[in-house]
């Protein structure tokens, strides 16, 4: 279990049901009957809108011969993800201070700035004005933005990166 464990970790559980039940050519409504539950319950499960439970889960890994604790061990990686996912969250830059047509491409509210650090520090080193360029700058360190700008520094706004590095960070690549 270890092993799919490792590669599942982080998916609902309910997505990983969807798929057992796929290739067992199940249908989720009659699957939900022959163990004695709600379809709605199961549906509400599979598109994640709801978490998994004891009762449930042992009924289900049995009736589809599923290794005992698969299920909640999934639901358990899931709610760590969750809570990592808004932990991080809350860890970002002065949102006032960044124009919200920076990232015309997704909302602001939508970026975990530790996870895509590297498309943050490029988006706004290639188009962001002084101030949210200052922001960046602050938020991530000077060492941080000169580490991903080198990773990545093939970019149709090259100069333009390297103009910005060397105006705010006094560094020339």
């Amino acid at each position: 279990m270890k092993n799919k464990i490792e590669i599942l970790k982080g998916l609902h559980p309910g997505l990983f049901l969807q798929y057992e039940l796929d290739k067992q050519k199940l249908k989720s409504g009659k699957f939900a009957v022959s163990i004695g539950e709600h379809p709605q319950t199961l549906s509400a499960i599979i598109c994640g809108r709801r978490s998994m439970n004891v009762p449930l889960s042992l009924r289900i890994e049995k009736a589809l011969n599923l290794e005992e604790g698969l299920l909640m061990t999934l639901q358990i990686y899931y709610d760590i993800a969750q809570e990592k996912h808004k932990i991080s969250q809350k860890n970002r830059p002065d949102l006032t201070k960044i124009r919200t047509t920076l990232f015309w491409d997704t909302s602001l509210e939508n970026i975990d700035f530790n996870l895509h650090k590297q498309y943050v520090i490029n988006r706004v080193f290639e188009r962001g004005t002084n101030e949210e360029i200052q922001e960046i700058i602050k938020f991530y360190g000077h060492d941080e933005i000169i580490k991903n700008i080198r990773k990545n520094i093939n970019s149709p706004f090259e100069t333009t990166i390297k103009n910005n590095l060397k105006k705010h960070l006094n560094y020339e690549i």
